[in-house]
Parts: C-alpha cells; structure tokens; sequence
C-alpha cells in the first residue's frame, strides 16, 4: 500500500511547490462554488473533515492544516462527537486563529448528534456548540441514530435559528438514507462516494437532486486507497485541462462532475494535503468526456 506521501514523492502529484504560492490565493483565482437548494447559499466546493485527523490533544500540532484550509478559500468544517477531541480541537485552533495578526475567514462548522433520547441529544449538541466556540451552521444526525427523535428537535432548533440547516449521515446504508430523504425535508445528506464506491449514483444521488438537498462527501478517496491504486502514474492529459495537477485533485474533480455532488469533506492533519485538495476549486468542473476520461485513466 503506498501513501499519499509515497504518490507525492514519485512526482505523480508533481507541483506542491506551485501549490503553496500566492497563485493560488483565495482573491487571485475564482473558486468553484456549490449552492445550497434549500436556500441558494453558495459555499466553496471542498471542504474538511476531521476524523481521526483532528483527533488530537495538542490542537496547535494540526492548527496550520486548518489556517491554510482558511487562508486558501475553503469553509466547510465537519466534524462529530464520535471523533474524539475534533470537535474541541476545532474550536481551540479557531479561538488562536482569531487572537492572531492575520484575520482568517470565519469557517462553515458542521457537526452531527450521535445518542439517543431527546434530552441526551439536546445536552449532546449544547456540548458539541460550546466545543465549537462558533456557529454551528448545520447539524446532522450522525449515522441515522435515533433520527425520529434527533429530527424533531432539529426541526425545532431551525426554526428557532439555532442553527441553518439540518441533515442526515450514514458510512454506508444507502437504501435508509434515500428513504429518509424521500420521506422527509431535508437540507444536507452526508455519504460515501468516490470513483470506486459509486452506488450512491444508482438511486441515492438522484433523489437527493430531486428533493433539493446538499449532499457532502465523506471518504472521497476512499480511506486513502485511491492512492495505492495510482502510484507511478503520471496524470492523464485530461487534468491539464480542468486545470489539476494531482490525482487528488482529479478525484474531487470527478466527484464535483455530479450535478447533485455539492461538498466533498477530505480529512487531512497535513498542510500540503489540504493545498493539494484545495487545488481542486480551481479551474473547471470535469464534462461528462471529461468524467469518463479521469475514470478511464485510473484503470489503465
């Protein structure tokens, strides 16, 4: 199994060096943005996730992963009481960043309700708020637990303006997911999707298109094993023409080629990785060629 890191080494990544200069500046180069169908909200197309990544007792070890996130234009931070210290080591890097010289952009926080019980999820969420030290913009119910309950008080949090948005999360039952979606009104759905883990594309996609809500992406290069799959290899013409430079970059491309693809969410505890990923708002959204094209050169 090769790493991101290995991949980067062998030059099939090529240009981190291009990636951390002022080129790539959030004002310089116009972002791909995603908007909201709920509200029309415009939010820039890749996101952060914090499992495992932000998972860490010394929030300043990880700080710079989330000021460079900033720094180069991205918003969207998720994150859950099941990944450990993410939600608390969030807030603690935002709280640095804020006393900083530099004025770092406010992030999009998105987190989730993980118990069961109406007073346990409103004492959860209360927690994961005060941990965040900010807004909470969306909150999801992480893994469809207990979500009857957790929806209801949702509705009710939304509708106060606690927070904006409202959705639902699951690592891998896509069948539930389409049914709560079809059943219910939802702003966000969060799902695994990468270019070998497609079956959302079959039926879950497409109701969330139909019934106009957001869709994140989790484990966008499916835990890391995109990588192995492309080492030695250089990337194919095609990325010269979405304006890539990396195979990560063409993963998220291909991902943001889907119409109802609105966020994808790579977690890193690396600065050149989250450059890398953010790379991937520049340039141009692959056609439907230009999908078939990245997915036939991943298989060669």
């Amino acid at each position: 199994m090769w790493s991101r890191r290995e991949v980067l080494q062998l030059g099939a990544l090529g240009t981190l060096t291009a990636l951390a200069t002022p080129a790539l500046a959030k004002d310089s180069v116009k972002l791909i943005t995603r908007p909201i169908p709920s509200t029309g909200e415009q939010l820039p197309a890749i996101g952060l996730g914090s499992y495992q990544t932000f998972d860490v007792t010394d929030a300043s070890k990880v700080r710079p992963v989330l000021a460079r996130f900033l720094e180069l234009g991205g918003r969207v931070v998720d994150s859950s009481p099941m990944y450990g210290r993410a939600e608390a080591a969030i807030g603690e890097m935002l709280e640095e960043l804020r006393k900083g010289d530099v004025v770092v952009p406010e992030p999009w926080l998105a987190t989730k309700v993980w118990t069961t019980g109406k007073r346990e999820g409103i004492a959860q969420m209360t927690t994961s708020m005060q941990r965040l030290v900010g807004r909470v913009e969306l909150m999801q119910i992480h893994n469809l637990v207990d979500w009857k309950t957790q929806l209801a008080t949702l509705r009710a949090w939304k509708t106060a303006g606690k927070i904006k948005y409202l959705g639902i999360t699951h690592y891998g039952s896509l069948d539930q997911l389409e049914q709560v979606v079809r059943a219910e009104k939802l702003d966000f759905v969060q799902l695994p999707y990468s270019i070998v883990e497609r079956g959302a594309e079959k039926r879950l996609l497409p109701a969330c298109a139909e019934h106009g809500c957001a869709v994140l992406v989790m484990e966008p290069f499916a835990k890391g094993a995109l990588f192995a799959k492309v080492k030695g290899k250089a990337v194919p013409g095609v990325a010269s023409e979405l304006g890539c430079t990396s195979w990560a970059q063409l993963f998220l491309k291909f991902l943001l080629a889907h119409p109802a693809v609105t966020c994808p969410i790579p977690a890193t505890s690396k600065v050149p990785h989250v450059e890398d990923n953010l790379g991937a708002m520049r340039g141009t959204v692959p056609t439907a060629a230009q999908r078939d094209a990245i997915v036939a050169a991943f298989k060669r």
